[in-house]
């Protein structure tokens, strides 16, 4: 049972990390990749933020899924969702004010991401409470590789900068070096994110 679950924990990470990827397969959260990547400080919080709210809503979906009445289903997953994504967001309120600035609604905005209802529909609601929260976290992980990675580049590349620390010398500018400011804008983002799913394919192709 223990071999059974840990082929069945890394069958999921890997589906969400290349095969089903949340962004570069089922193309969801696109919206939250342009906005949040600007800076790879906020794409790491908002990155923690969905893996929290999609891998703890599929546990609570998954621990009720035998005394919720069909009828009602959508209903009570976003009441369970909308419920952690406030606690998701007065957390960094108390403890992250100034990220939370800067993320403004996208983490309110979690609730209608449809990485997280549809994995509550389409799995949480069949599956046992451990394989429903491994999926959870494993799509959080999906998610959050993409952002992380494209946050990187915009941020080393628009503003030479990474968390905020300058990482490019000033020699560099002084011999002429200047900041990509197409990266800093929406633009940016998409043609990162198309070239991590150019990237994603070629070496899926490879492998096959």
């Amino acid at each position: 049972m223990g071999l059974l679950a840990k082929s069945q924990t890394y069958r999921a990470i890997s589906e969400a990390l290349w095969q089903n990827n949340p962004i570069s397969k089922q193309i969801l959260g696109i919206c939250s990749a342009l906005a949040v990547t600007v800076q790879l400080n906020t794409a790491i919080v908002m990155s923690l933020a969905l893996t929290f709210v999609v891998a703890f809503s599929n546990l609570t979906i998954s621990l009720l899924r035998h005394q919720i009445p069909r009828n009602i289903r959508i209903i009570v997953e976003v009441a369970v969702i909308a419920t952690l994504v406030i606690l998701a967001d007065e957390f960094l309120r108390a403890f992250m004010f100034d990220i939370s600035k800067q993320l403004s609604v996208f983490v309110g905005l979690i609730i209608t991401n449809c990485i997280v209802m549809g994995r509550a529909e389409t799995f949480a609601m069949g599956n046992p409470p451990w394989r429903s929260f491994v999926d959870g976290v494993a799509n959080g992980v999906g998610y959050g590789s993409i952002l992380i990675g494209v946050a990187f580049f915009r941020e080393l590349f628009g503003s030479g900068k990474l968390l905020g620390f300058s990482v490019i010398p000033a020699s560099f500018y002084e011999a002429g070096y200047q900041d990509m400011g197409l990266m800093v804008l929406a633009p940016g983002a998409f043609i990162m994110i198309g070239l991590f799913v150019w990237l994603e394919h070629a070496l899926l192709k490879e492998k096959k």
